[in-house]
């Protein structure tokens, strides 16, 4: 991956945002709901059409909304069979349906020149196409002629191949003269008003319900609607590269970094990993609800393990130039394997982006946390259209369009379980806007459901621990390792619990901690460092014990 890429030219630029004067409309009020979705799916793959009406009974898009199309069945399609089969057909039925009427309206030039007149979207009653397993993934690179190609942009830019969900969110300008080589400028890059997200501006939300297998991919929504009824809860994980502001790379390392301060400030318990390598698979990845990282090409670390704790709704992202070279593998590249793995939500590139054009996961992660929608929040992140990345998920999801308080007192009239997590973001909101330790101390201390929850009993442990009360963290870390952890939790307690204990001299007992993770823990990946761990301390000991005084 190039460390930014090439920039655009002033030529370039000038000859698409000229259309901002036009597309600036009074934005009309974003909702998010199925009748604002046409969903599209491969007439030649029968699981793709029940995906599709999976999908459709899921989120109550009407049946004329379905739309199936006969493509390739391969990932990679054909510039022409894209443009023959699919694109134009999908414009084409859009109109005929009457969802989108073209028409013609007038656009000013910069500077003095005389405006001029395009065709394009004037009237649009839908916002989301949803692509359904078995639609390609990447259009294959075709050499397309354009004879200003060579003047507007840098060689490195001048391609043809894109992902299919890029070149189709451009789709409203199709009537338009829009080149097919090289990155299209995203007029709503980073787009705080998220009701300008719509064809009538020029954006179509395009996203896939996709994956290693037709059942994965009907799951997306499952788990998108379950995270929207009960909330999107558990921890928050970002693997930098602990980059410096003079390396070429750090953009990417930035955003990873604000993203981890963006979900602490949501109420996310947030890990920041700065070793130069990513995790190991050996690294406690427990109970996911959001995962950032870079930069390996092939899946690793924890995520190769047989299973992840990721929780229903949860968003998972690694940034790779090549991330959703395939996405029907559940081995190779990142976004199938995290599919998967239990990710509800992601996102990747088809091709070689250069790093300015992957998704801006800070302002992904802010958008998402502010009440976008999945689809909403995955477009404003990218500076481009037609180019690389592909958005896999269902573009409806909104798992934060409930405020935390009105999602807990639903949870508490409910008697929903997971209310143990909304009682530990609401500590953590609390600790965000200045709440003194001692009393959400005394909170938790008091709370009931502390004496019955792994989560709250390890947080409490966590405000004992910053408190400098070092026992009565210990006694908290131990009682949690009684209240049904998650195993991948166990894992991150026993390893706190050793660390904790040999700073307080308590070698007896850190040594009994270890045995006890070996009994439960059989197949952890790092077994045998926990072992040389476990036989030091044992040698250490009895070499205290011989001489020690009668």
């Amino acid at each position: 991956m190039n460390p930014s890429g090439p920039r655009w030219s002033n030529h370039q630029l000038m000859n698409f945002i000229r259309v901002a004067y036009l597309l600036l409309l009074t934005p009309v009020l974003a909702r998010a709901g199925g009748d604002e979705v046409v969903v599209i799916y491969n007439s030649r793959v029968p699981a793709s059409k029940v995906v599709a009406e999976h999908y459709a009974a899921a989120r109550q898009v009407p049946p004329q909304q379905i739309f199936g199309f006969a493509l390739t069945t391969n990932e990679i399609i054909t510039r022409a069979d894209f443009t023959d089969f699919l694109q134009k057909p999908l414009a084409e039925k859009l109109a005929a349906t009457k969802l989108w009427k073209f028409g013609q309206a007038e656009i000013a030039e910069a500077g003095n020149q005389p405006a001029h007149t395009e065709e394009r979207v004037v009237v649009s009653k839908i916002r989301y196409a949803v692509l359904c397993y078995g639609v390609p993934l990447k259009i294959a690179p075709a050499s397309v002629i354009e004879a200003v190609a060579d003047k507007i942009m840098n060689s490195e830019l001048r391609r043809d191949e894109a992902s299919v969900d890029s070149e189709l969110a451009w789709l409203p300008l199709i009537k338009m003269k829009v080149p097919l080589v090289g990155p299209l400028p995203n007029l709503f890059y980073t787009c705080t008003n998220r009701a300008l997200l719509t064809p009538l501006n020029g954006i179509l939300l395009v996203a896939r319900l996709d994956g290693p297998t037709p059942e994965i991919a009907s799951a997306l929504v499952d788990k998108a609607l379950a995270a929207e009824r009960d909330g999107l809860w558990g921890r928050a994980y970002f693997d930098t590269r602990n980059l410096q502001t003079n390396d070429a790379y750090y953009s990417g390392d930035a955003w990873l970094r604000a993203g981890a301060e963006i979900c602490r400030q949501q109420g996310f318990d947030v890990a920041v990993d700065t070793n130069a390598e990513t995790l190991p698979a050996t690294y406690p990845l427990s109970q996911v609800a959001i995962y950032a990282g870079w930069y390996d090409a092939e899946v690793s670390g924890p995520f190769t393990r047989p299973s992840v704790e990721f929780m229903p709704g949860a968003f998972a992202y690694h940034l790779h130039s090549f991330s959703a070279d395939t996405i029907r593998s559940a081995t190779e590249r990142w976004c199938g394997p995290l599919l998967a793995k239990g990710a509800t939500c992601t996102m990747g590139c088809v091709y070689e982006p250069y790093l300015q054009f992957t998704p801006n996961i800070a302002f992904f992660l802010q958008a998402f946390g502010d009440g976008y929608t999945f689809g909403e929040a995955a477009w404003a992140a990218q500076i481009a259209l037609s180019w690389q990345t592909t958005v896999i998920g269902d573009p409806l999801y909104q798992p934060f369009k409930k405020s935390p308080a009105e999602l807990h007192a639903q949870l508490a009239r409910t008697k929903n379980p997971l209310i143990e997590w909304s009682f530990e973001r609401l500590v953590n909101l609390d600790l965000v806007h200045g709440a003194r330790e001692p009393q959400l101390e005394k909170f938790l201390e008091d709370l009931p459901a502390t004496a019955n929850s792994a989560v709250l009993t390890e947080k409490l442990a966590g405000l004992y621990d910053s408190l400098g009360k070092p026992s009565s963290a210990i006694a908290s870390w131990q009682s949690a390792l009684k209240l049904n952890p998650s195993p991948q939790q166990r894992v991150r307690l026993r390893f706190l619990l050793a660390e904790k204990l040999l700073a307080q001299g308590r070698t007896a007992d850190a040594m009994e901690n270890w045995r006890q993770f070996l009994a439960e823990a059989p197949d952890y990946p790092g077994k045998i460092a926990v072992e040389e761990k476990l036989r030091a301390l044992e040698e250490k000991s009895a070499g205290t014990n011989l001489t020690a005084k009668p």
